[in-house]
């Protein structure tokens, strides 16, 4: 049983934390339209505040920060609940800054832009922050240490190794590679531990077992905290966690992309106490509506992995316009946004389900955050089955070339 004391300490922590959030929320010019953001100030916090982020390793307690926000719920106010990965205690949406460099989802924003939107998501309640070396290359890593680097300790960042950085989009998970790219990891985001680190793909030429006991001995040296798995079968997350417990894993998974519900690599999450993160919550941007028609053919192929993607062809675009207008008119019911019922829908279907919807825009970050506030009740849910049981979704989730690298044994 908690004492009371126990209670006033962790509120008078919660409170601390909240008024940090505040102060930075301040400070990086986001609670006034048109204010600059001061790139790399840490000036944000009291000398009081800095003393808690020095000393409070998981300092997730800031939960209760309230706001007005844009979008289906405008009126509404949200607080950002927090959930489990396994061992990892997270806010129950995260944050994918892969958009935030270029290369992979357009050209991307200028710097200061990416940061005032990471900021803006921490003080507004977002604790796990998603990254990878691949993004960039390099470049989203030191942006993510940059932007979270004054409430570091508040934080916890998710990166990942496995691909070569060489041009060829090819594998290497070997350990000797493992314990070097860690090293430089750990460089680009300035910090002594990555809260959790995925393996990005899995290596067939490697033994997933190798591979799990060479981040077995990165825990215990303490430069990371949780393992974590990308796009593997559930075959090797069950090997996998024989060697280290995984704490997380992250799959692509929407509303319009299920195939972890028939794989079994959900069921294996629920039976070993995995939490799942997934990743392109929104259909890697086709679910809120917003893009054109034919957006395959306004991507540049420089910059947007989507132009080679079967989804985003004029033709599979259209074909899957019905289950636009099914999210359109159940949200109009639920005063939601298309985007904030493909997100409360995901929160649903599992209380250890942690999505990392990402965004360079501003008003657009502040709509999903919103998504909080989507109550779905049981009859929603069954409402939503039905409706989507009556819709076929067309089009491949990546093109030949990524889905050879994925769920594979």
């Amino acid at each position: 049983m908690r004492t009371q004391n126990a209670n006033d300490r962790e509120t008078a922590e919660e409170s601390v934390v909240a008024a940090d959030r505040r102060g930075f929320l301040k400070a990086a010019g986001i609670a006034a339209a048109g204010t600059a953001l001061p790139i790399g100030a840490a000036s944000w916090a009291t000398p009081a505040a800095a003393q808690t982020a020095q000393t409070a390793q998981t300092a997730q307690t800031a939960q209760t920060a309230q706001r007005r926000e844009t979008g289906g719920n405008a009126s509404q106010r949200y607080t950002i609940g927090k959930r489990k990965l396994g061992g990892l205690e997270v806010s129950e949406l995260g944050f994918g800054c892969m958009s935030n460099s270029p290369g992979h989802y357009g050209p991307g924003v200028d710097r200061a832009t990416s940061i005032r939107v990471i900021r803006d998501a921490y003080a507004r309640g977002i604790t796990l922050f998603d990254t990878a070396e691949v993004y960039g290359p390099y470049v989203n890593e030191e942006l993510v240490a940059e932007a979270l680097g004054p409430v570091r300790n508040h934080v916890a960042i998710a990166t990942k190794f496995g691909f070569k950085i060489d041009g060829t989009n090819g594998l290497d998970s070997r350990p000797e590679r493992i314990r070097r790219v860690v090293e430089a990891s750990l460089r680009r985001l300035k910090t002594d531990r990555i809260d959790l680190y995925y393996q990005h793909r899995v290596d067939l030429t490697v033994p997933i077992e190798d591979v799990a006991g060479t981040i077995k001995d990165l825990i215990r040296q303490g430069k990371v905290l949780h393992f974590g798995l990308s796009e593997p079968s559930a075959r090797t997350i069950r090997r996998a966690h024989a060697v280290q417990p995984v704490t997380a894993i992250q799959t692509e998974y929407s509303i319009m992309e299920r195939s972890v519900e028939r794989n079994g690599v959900l069921q294996a999450c629920e039976e070993l106490g995995i939490g799942f993160v997934p990743w392109g919550p929104l259909g890697q941007g086709f679910l809120p509506g917003k893009l054109p028609r034919d957006a395959q053919a306004s991507f540049d192929g420089k910059t947007d992995l989507r132009k080679t993607f079967p989804r985003f062809s004029a033709t599979v675009m259209q074909a899957n316009q019905p289950l636009l207008d099914f999210l359109q008119r159940f949200g109009e019911k639920k005063g939601a946004t298309r985007a904030q019922v493909a997100l409360a829908w995901l929160a649903a279907q599992k209380p250890w389900i942690v999505s990392i919807p990402g965004t360079t825009n501003l008003d657009h970050s502040r709509e999903n955050l919103s998504s909080v506030n989507v109550n779905l009740t049981p009859d929603d849910l069954r409402e939503i089955e039905a409706g989507m049981a009556r819709i076929t979704i067309h089009g491949g989730r990546m093109d030949a070339r990524q889905m050879d690298q994925i769920g594979k044994d």
